[in-house]
């Protein structure tokens, strides 16, 4: 029997390498013979490099980058020499830990570092890029990563801004006459979770900046600071991408990814599973085991077990679903391909203790569903 195993990461508890180990523990208790393949997968949430890694067999890089606040940090990024592949994760450069939320500096927030892993990338050969834009810190619709590939964005007098969102206010013109000119051959792929358009209600800043410590002057201002980007950009670009879906993820990277890039915007687990080939890893299969920290309602926007399930339905596999917590509008997604969904607590157990014991309660879970099966 071929079992497939392809988890996401246990939020605080599991990355999802170590979930899909502990899986593959429980499996094989229960049925010796099985044919086990394991597969890491992501959302393009934080986290995804580290799936996509060990989905692909990519080599581990590191690189000492600016952070959200142009702080100096080392962040990790990933190549595949044999394909060309670099995979950059934002939140390495510029993630959601390194916000201060009593500072409300988000106005002072910088892509910056994003760009020089891009940079990393291009200096290693890579011919295709796979840029995840999960859990940024950042609001400056990448004017960050642009600086860090060669573009100048100038006030009137001429002169270069400083990095951070807030100072796009004073932007008079963009150069784009020193961008890399390895830019032209670099096809780029990008991971959203989101459909927000850069500007407006339902854009990067009013929707996400209170969520990194953004007051309501600093929504105003902000907003006001893109919308004169915005502007600029499509002046030099001579194309505007401000209003198409997805945008406004990661505080207006995907924007840029769009404008600078060039790249094609997906969801993050429809690039993790191209990426990690999964389709071909499921033929054949008996069962796919797949789960995360919490299976909901929201779940049917692109998380993982979705994802994993519909592909899945696609090819007549049965997919199991393991959750930390099953909660509102779970039941949905048997609608999605989902065969069964199952708490990973057999009753009321604190959160610490149920982080603590994750790795053993995901064996015992799937040795019970394997066993089921097998009768």
């Amino acid at each position: 029997m071929k079992i497939v195993i392809a988890p996401d990461s246990y939020k605080g508890a599991l990355s999802a390498r170590e979930a899909a180990d502990a899986m593959a523990v429980g499996v094989q208790r229960a049925m010796p013979e099985a044919d086990i393949l394991t597969c890491p997968m992501g959302d393009g949430g934080e986290g995804t490099l580290s799936a996509l890694l060990a989905a692909t067999d990519a080599e581990l890089r590191h690189a000492e980058v600016l952070d959200a606040y142009a702080r100096p940090v080392r962040a990790a990024w990933g190549w595949h020499a044999a394909s060309g592949t670099a995979f950059v994760e934002l939140a390495e450069a510029c993630g959601l830990p390194s916000v201060d939320l009593s500072r409300h500096a988000l106005r002072d927030s910088t892509t910056y570092g994003v760009g020089q892993l891009v940079v990393e990338a291009l200096d290693a050969g890579a011919r295709s890029l796979v840029l995840t834009l999960g859990g940024s810190a950042t609001n400056d619709a990448g004017a960050g990563l642009l600086m860090a590939l060669g573009g100048r964005l100038l006030n009137v007098e001429g002169e270069a801004l400083p990095l951070g969102a807030g100072r796009l206010a004073h932007l008079d013109r963009v150069d784009l006459s020193g961008l890399d000119p390895r830019l032209k051959d670099l096809s780029v792929m990008a991971a959203v979770d989101v459909d927000n358009p850069l500007l407006g209600d339902y854009g990067a800043t009013v929707v996400y900046g209170p969520q990194k410590g953004a007051s309501t002057e600093d929504v105003e201002a902000l907003e006001a600071a893109l919308q004169v980007f915005a502007e600029r950009v499509s002046q030099a670009t001579g194309q505007d991408v401000r209003e198409a879906p997805g945008a406004g993820a990661a505080g207006g990277m995907g924007y840029a990814a769009m404008a600078f890039l060039g790249a094609t915007l997906k969801p993050g687990i429809q690039v993790v599973i191209e990426q990690a080939a999964l389709a071909d890893k499921l033929e054949g299969a008996d069962l796919v085991i797949t789960g995360e920290g919490r299976l909901d309602g929201q779940s049917l926007s692109g998380k993982t077990p979705i994802g994993v399930a519909r592909l899945a339905k696609s090819q007549g596999v049965p997919a199991i679903v393991l959750a930390g917590q099953l909660a509102g509008g779970w039941r949905e997604a048997y609608e999605q391909g989902v065969t069964a969904a199952f708490s990973l607590t057999d009753g009321p157990m604190p959160l610490a203790t149920a982080i603590r014991q994750t790795p053993s309660l995901l064996s015992d879970r799937c040795e019970a569903v394997v066993r089921l099966l097998a009768v």
